[in-house]
């Protein structure tokens, strides 16, 4: 007997591909999984690591009315054809159109992860038109998954769904952590020491690290402000940024642009794929973010055994608890960021109180394998 058809939507392969390692390869045990997304050569590299089928339609991030309506028209010819029994997106505008198919080709469950809400930062008539779509993509959904206790509350309580359609799976997350992967113990002494030298980062530097997209959401502006005042106090430290700029869609300042590009304690590396040696070099993870559903970057610095700052938002204030595991600061607040920088830069003892607790604090609440199968018997449960 032919196994079920799991359809899993994301707009681009990226977010396959970060959002959902792995979980696609363990999914193929129980359903026949389909990934669909943007970007047809990188899907069909991600089809064949995780050992599924893919179907490519020329998803964008941004609002595209000619486009979209092809994209769903595409989804819908491919979804009746295919006849799944789930579809289960990912991301606003995947979500908006695989509902939408998914309802018009009448699949039997359809299901959206929520993992971020850019209407939380927006307003006037990008806001309205951004709550519209959303309440749209929920309407036409039987379930969806806010990745974190936060977004849940912040849907319920802007009415943007009936309280009984919304769920968060586990302790939130989209996809858990591998720890077993997420480990320092995977890096020898000297490898990171070579690490350092390859980037050309003094060994004696503490190395504050962000991983994610150079973007002003993401509260770079203020950690390159932040980092530029703290370096001038003390010398022996860097800024570490992995991930690429996105100066098309929400660019930095010009003048933080300038201090990245001259700064001699400010490194860059462009995207990467495997992030591991960055944690493994540095010391503490700085992320500053606007706004999130629930970051695996803080997940994946707290399987290292990193202590991080992050801001008071949805997922980061769930991950960290205050100077337990972490430091929670206000978020767009270039002062306290700074503090919290010079606090753990200062402060030896506290910095190892707060490394010592987070690789146990991930391992309890976010291993990977346990999401897995509470999504798995999810699914089971609305068959």
């Amino acid at each position: 007997m032919p196994q079920p058809k799991l359809i899993r939507i994301t707009t681009i392969p990226l977010s396959l591909e970060k959002l959902l390692e792995g979980q696609l390869s363990f999914m193929s045990n129980y359903y026949d999984v389909i990934a669909i997304s943007s970007e047809p050569e990188r899907l069909l590299e991600i089809g064949k690591k995780e050992k599924i089928n893919t179907f490519s339609i020329p998803l964008t991030r941004k609002i595209t009315p000619i486009n979209d309506l092809i994209c769903i028209f595409k989804l819908y010819l491919f979804l009746r054809k295919e006849r799944p029994l789930i579809v289960h997106t990912h991301t606003p505008k995947a979500g908006f159109i695989g509902m939408v198919a998914s309802y018009l080709a009448r699949v039997p469950i359809r299901l959206h992860t929520v993992a971020g809400l850019p209407l939380m930062e927006a307003s006037g008539f990008k806001g309205k038109i951004l709550i519209l779509i959303e309440k749209l993509t929920y309407k036409l959904t039987n379930k969806i998954y806010p990745n974190s206790k936060g977004l849940h509350e912040f849907i319920v309580t802007n009415k943007l769904t009936r309280p009984k359609k919304s769920k968060v799976l586990g302790n939130g997350s989209s996809n858990g952590i591998d720890t077993s992967w997420f480990s320092k113990s995977n890096f020898s002494i000297e490898e990171i020491e070579n690490f350092r030298k390859e980037l050309k980062i003094p060994s004696n530097d503490i190395v504050f690290l962000f991983v994610g997209r150079l973007v002003k959401d993401k509260g770079i502006n203020e950690l390159v402000e932040s980092f530029q005042r703290l370096s001038k106090e003390h010398q022996n430290c860097s800024l570490l940024l992995v991930g690429p700029f996105e100066d098309h869609l929400d660019p930095l300042t010009e003048s933080t642009k300038k201090d990245i590009i001259d700064h001699e304690k400010i490194f860059t590396t462009g995207y990467q794929s495997d992030v591991r040696k960055y944690y493994a070099l540095s010391d503490i993870l700085v992320f500053p973010s606007y706004r999130e559903g629930f970051p695996n970057v803080v997940l994946q610095a707290g399987a290292m055994g990193m202590p991080s700052i992050v801001t008071d938002i949805n997922g980061c204030n769930e991950i960290i608890e205050h100077e337990a595991n972490g430091i929670i600061i206000e978020k767009k607040n270039a002062a306290e960021l700074y503090m919290a920088m010079k606090n753990l830069y200062e402060n030896i003892e506290l910095r190892g109180k707060l490394s010592d607790n987070s690789r146990k604090m991930i391992i309890d609440r976010f291993e990977q394998k346990e999401f897995w199968n509470i999504l798995l018997n999810e699914y089971r449960s609305l068959q």
